[in-house]
């Protein structure tokens, strides 16, 4: 009987586990493209991996031209108000160019605790935000994925490099999101329960 119970204990976890990783695919579903809407709908229904994107489908870029080399990666926080790290940290130069990720309009273009912030809103109510970036935007303003939103600065905290921008990508919800998901499907696993 305890073996059974222990059983039933853990496909209710499986259970929440998989009730959780449909929501996260729900959340990062909403800012994707539509290609990549059909891709994770596949994913709930069970398929283990996307087709690969082509650049034509690709409704976001990353916002500093060149390689993309992440020197700190996502850490989401475990509540709104807990630490980690709300975004990933891009290695750049100063003076680099940053870009709109995608289409949308300037929301905040300013300080934010000493350091210059720029935020863009993007259909589907998500916002992606960049620091430190000395704007060229102004708040109201329309940009194309691509457009240049301003230049960056060195200074970041904990940047192993002259410059790092920090890249933060959340829903109108304030969940916070790994913007590297941004460019390139999501892949998910399920592993067979033993």
């Amino acid at each position: 009987m305890l073996k059974n119970l222990s059983r039933i204990g853990l496909l209710v976890l499986a259970a929440t586990a998989v009730a959780a990783a449909s929501t996260a695919i729900a959340a990062a579903a909403s800012v994707l493209s539509t290609p990549r809407r059909a891709a994770a709908s596949s994913f709930a229904a069970g398929v283990a991996e996307a087709p690969a994107e082509t650049p034509a489908d690709g409704v976001f870029q990353a916002p500093l031209d060149g390689p993309v080399t992440v020197t700190r990666g996502f850490e989401p926080p475990s509540d709104r108000y807990a630490a980690g790290h709300r975004g990933v940290d891009l290695a750049g130069a100063p003076g680099q160019t940053v870009r709109s990720a995608g289409e949308g309009t300037v929301v905040f273009a300013g300080m934010v605790g000493g350091r210059p912030v720029v935020s863009v809103e993007h259909p589907g109510g998500v916002r992606t935000t960049y620091e430190p970036v000395s704007a060229t935007v102004v708040r109201g303003q329309v940009v194309s994925r691509g457009t240049p939103l301003g230049t960056l600065r060195p200074g970041h905290p904990n940047c192993p490099v002259a410059a790092c921008l920090h890249w933060g990508l959340r829903t109108d919800g304030s969940v916070y999101l790994d913007p590297m998901t941004l460019l390139r499907p999501a892949r998910v696993r399920l592993l067979p329960l033993r």
